[in-house]
């Protein structure tokens, strides 16, 4: 391997933290010769998205659905409910997930000649890191840095997360038992996932947030698809609320008591703390490197991912939207690309969202709200999944996908999923968009059947029909 251009350096390009944007900017500039390592100071390596976030959580999703099928076995046969599952049961594949796909991820850094770095990093000076291991202290140099550190869930006000009563979504896998009730306060992703999750499990959940509508981004028909969905497993929303404190009652069975602005008293069994997450930058000293970070934690970047310091970078979740570890992947790409003046190619705009509540969410481009708004003619085109023969094999009839076409050029603008497959059957979508198809190749083209791709087959002959009327 190329050594450091500057033999005062340690390496070309040190990543802190090893989540996805970490990962992908650590091989990438190991593809490109350059020295390079990561430093995680977690566990192992993967970042809160291994540890804590995505790949925990949605092992725990699949958990809960194979607990709903096997309970609706169960009453379709004519026998009694086979009871709700322990907190152990549905946790327990959690660990040997995080553990093999932390083993592929040391293997990818591993074969690539990535040094993989234990222990806690700050700045001394704007190419200098302080690196704590078990307590001993040492010191590197890198000629480029990358700050990919990811976020911590915001704290709740006044009370501490016990892990017990009151937990951040972080502490949602180390429970012990699962609640009677539920209250989960903020109706952002993280929080609407968990809270049809719980849903499901027939646990009275209660979701708590001051706005008037969740996931404003999202199509509103979708939203309003989840919410139902919801709502009918006992979920119970107390939109335009906000918590002006929390406490802990005392009495023969601790709770959690929750005291709304408005004058409402909630009292439930467990609390998950759920109002956005910060920048995990408090520890990293920034301001010896001349760097700074927002009210959130967060570092501000430009174009190519350089902080006010150009050699230093910033990627994934620190810097705020999308937050997504497929697009926080691809800035760690980009920004080592751009640390080594490799010409590339900026991320796409159309990348997809996916949000893993029960039933799954995931859109790509725009929205109805958006085209309103920039005031570009569309039609719509609908197929819901109880038109498709795949959506009854599954027995999934509420589920639907929407697609948006341009009125005058046909171009497709975006498209809307809520179901079974919805995060896997978005990217049919993303290529189309991507190449500037539109409604022409729908119509045109042939789907295996019976699959939910068929939903687009379906949705495109219901546009054209509405731009034929």
């Amino acid at each position: 391997m190329e050594k450091s251009s500057n033999t005062s350096f340690d390496y070309d390009l040190i990543c802190i933290g090893s989540g996805p944007a970490g990962q992908r900017a650590a091989v990438q500039a190991a593809k490109l010769g350059k020295k390079a390592a990561v430093i995680e100071k977690r566990r192992m390596v993967g970042g809160a998205c291994l540890d804590t976030g995505t790949i925990p959580s949605k092992t725990f999703r699949e958990a809960v659905l194979a607990f709903s099928h096997l309970k609706n076995n169960f009453h379709e046969h004519g026998r009694g409910a086979s009871g709700r599952p322990t907190a152990s049961q549905l946790l327990s594949g959690v660990q040997e997930v995080i553990r093999t796909e932390g083993d592929v991820l040391e293997d990818q850094l591993f074969r690539n000649d990535v040094a993989m770095i234990k222990g806690d990093a700050s700045f001394q000076d704007p190419h200098t890191l302080q690196l704590v291991t078990e307590g001993d202290t040492t010191r590197i140099r890198a000629e480029n840095i990358l700050v990919a550190v990811g976020t911590i869930p915001t704290p709740p006000p006044g009370v501490p997360a016990d892990g017990k009563i009151v937990i951040n979504s972080d502490g949602v896998l180390s429970l012990t038992d699962l609640p009677r009730t539920m209250a989960v306060v903020g109706a952002g992703v993280i929080g609407l996932e968990y809270a049809s999750m719980f849903g499901d499990l027939g646990i009275e959940v209660t979701v708590v947030d001051g706005r008037q509508r969740p996931l404003e981004f999202l199509d509103s028909e979708i939203v309003d698809e989840l919410i139902h969905q919801m709502r009918n497993k006992n979920v119970l929303f107390r939109l335009n609320e906000t918590v002006e404190s929390l406490e802990i009652s005392s009495g023969p069975r601790t709770r959690a008591v929750l005291n709304l602005e408005s004058g409402k008293r909630l009292v439930s069994d467990l609390v998950l703390y759920s109002v956005g997450r910060l920048g995990a930058t408090e520890a990293l000293n920034l301001k010896a490197a001349g760097l700074e970070a927002d009210s959130r934690g967060r570092l501000t970047v430009n174009d190519h991912f350089q902080t006010t310091v150009p050699h230093i970078y910033a990627a994934g979740d620190v810097i705020g939207y999308p937050s997504l570890a497929a697009t926080s992947s691809e800035q760690g790409r980009l920004a080592a690309c751009y640390a080594f003046n490799i010409p590339t190619e900026p991320m796409v705009d159309h990348f997809p969202i996916g949000i893993y509540s029960i039933p799954e969410i995931s859109m790509v481009g725009k929205t109805e709200q958006d085209l309103t708004r920039e005031k570009i003619p569309y039609e719509s085109g609908i197929a819901r999944y109880k038109e498709i023969a795949r959506g009854g094999i599954m027995g999934d009839d509420s589920g639907f996908l929407k697609m948006l076409f341009h009125r005058q050029d046909r171009r497709l603008l975006g498209v809307h999923a809520i179901g079974t497959g919805a995060t896997e059957l978005i990217h049919v979508g993303q290529a189309v968009l991507g190449m500037g198809g539109g409604l022409d190749y729908f119509i045109k083209t042939v789907f295996n059947y019976p699959t939910l791709a068929e939903c687009y087959k379906v949705a495109a002959l219901d546009a054209y029909n509405k731009l034929h009327e």
